[in-house]
């Protein structure tokens, strides 16, 4: 059975209603050659009290995605060009940038991937989440302080109240990741969206910003978060679902028990086969796809993985596969599925 929508869920959300519903989203961008996609028509539910997981390599339209749910794209050259993103009964493709301000660090809030340039490096760090509080809630000076203060230290800033005072460059990265996160939960969003919030960090950092965020959702109205990331192993440890993007589309939604054991995508099997373990010989090489990423002015007319796979069929070429029912919450956009399906 074909569909075009990504509307798995878990079984601990099974009779919610999605708190975010992006349907068929399109982000276009006007470049010299012409007009490129980013991202060509993606759908999927997030469900209240949920992780989900966006992978994929570079250039796969995670960031692109969660930058149009924020209505952050550059606007020229870039525009949501087709879709629906609807919070609740209000579309945000159709949201002005005006009433969009109420939702953005409101109701949803967002972690960027590089602290160093999403902070505002003539600002102090005190300033800058005070005025988050500020402008979605109409509360003394005083007040907003003290819940910047609050939330400084509900991330692990020691001193906090001291620390106020201080600028970006004078934090170290995890601690600008920290007042990244405490920027985002400020006013206790239903949604956060985190873009690689633990890139550049190290391991032991890694762990503590995740931790921290899981803990923090779970402590403010049980929010969901959409984690984009490179990183496998972190989706495993944090994810309820996956949804595995390449060249602007879904190639493969499921819970993180089939995404891991069951893999049904060629890209997905890759991903998940470069991945360090102990079951190999030492004199093994890592595994990887062959190829690279191609340019986003020269994708495929059908498959967009088809110029990488090794079980290419010659309709893969010509015919984009659509997106279909393997198995029960488990999506799969690949030719292949027609005969697992029959």
């Amino acid at each position: 059975m074909a569909t075009t929508e990504a509307t798995t869920q878990s079984g601990k959300n099974k009779d919610a209603e999605p708190l975010l519903r992006v349907r068929d989203l399109k982000v276009q961008f006007k470049v010299e050659g012409g007009i490129a996609e980013a991202v060509g028509g993606v759908s999927f539910n997030l469900y209240p009290n949920e992780v989900l997981g966006i992978v994929g390599e570079s250039g796969s339209g995670k960031t692109v995605t969660s930058l149009a749910i924020m209505k952050l794209i550059p606007d020229p050259p870039g525009k949501i060009a087709g879709g629906q993103i609807l919070y609740g009964e209000q579309d945000i493709a159709q949201t002005s940038y005006e009433d969009m301000r109420a939702i953005r660090g409101n109701e949803i809030a967002m972690i960027f991937q590089e602290p160093m340039t999403a902070l505002n490096p003539v600002f102090t760090i005190g300033m800058q989440v005070m005025e988050t509080v500020l402008t979605h809630e109409k509360i003394p000076k005083k007040e907003a302080f003290e819940r910047a203060v609050g939330m400084l230290e509900a991330v692990g800033i020691p001193d906090a109240r001291i620390r106020m005072k201080d600028y970006p460059h004078q934090f170290s990265g995890g601690m600008r990741q920290r007042v990244m996160i405490a920027l985002a939960l400020a006013c206790h969003p239903k949604i956060l969206i985190a873009d690689e919030p633990t890139t550049a960090l190290d391991v032991t950092t890694q762990a503590q910003i995740l931790d921290l965020m899981l803990d923090l959702k779970d402590k403010h109205n049980a929010a969901s978060i959409i984690l984009i990331t490179h990183d496998l192993a972190v989706v495993a440890e944090t994810c309820d679902r996956v949804i595995v993007m390449y060249g602007g589309k879904v190639q493969e939604v499921g819970t993180v028990e089939q995404i891991f054991n069951d893999p049904q995508h060629p890209y997905t099997k890759g991903l998940l086969g470069s991945l360090p373990t102990t079951a190999k010989k030492k004199q093994d090489r890592l595994y990887t796809i062959p190829g690279n990423v191609p340019s986003i002015m020269e994708m495929p007319t059908g498959c967009k993985f088809c110029t990488r796979c090794s079980e290419v069929l010659d309709r893969c070429k010509t015919e984009e596969p659509e997106l279909t029912t393997f198995d029960e919450n488990h999506l799969v956009r690949c030719h292949l599925m027609e005969k697992a399906t029959k």
